[in-house]
């Protein structure tokens, strides 16, 4: 039973970068998946999460209108679609499934130029 980010990277100022989160073990397409990120010295904050079939996504403020959280239940896998980036998205960027308490890794996002 896990979860893995992947899709992490070095990007410009008003770039654009996708995440996956690609997970297993688990019934995924019956789950609320979330993202969350947490930037250094920083409390960690909830980007969004999307409702199992996919119909329904909330937004932090801070992203909405610049982020997309996504899935694919056939491929087992969320993702988080980040346009418009700015310095302060730089953060840790990691996947959760609430209802199992279940994290992974995270994957590294810079924005710098």
């Amino acid at each position: 039973v896990q979860v893995v980010e992947s899709g992490g990277g070095l990007v410009q100022p008003g770039g654009s970068l996708r995440l996956s989160c690609a997970a297993s073990g688990f019934t995924f397409s019956s789950y609320v998946m979330s993202w969350y990120r947490q930037a250094p010295g920083k409390e960690r904050e909830r980007v969004g999460f999307i409702n199992p079939v996919g119909s329904s996504v909330n937004y932090a403020d801070s992203v909405k209108g610049r982020f997309t959280i996504s899935r694919d239940n056939a491929k087992n896998t969320v993702y988080l679609q980040m346009t418009g980036l700015k310095p302060e998205d730089t953060a840790v960027y990691s996947c959760n499934v609430p209802l199992r308490g279940l994290w992974g890794q995270g994957t590294q996002v810079t924005v710098s130029s």
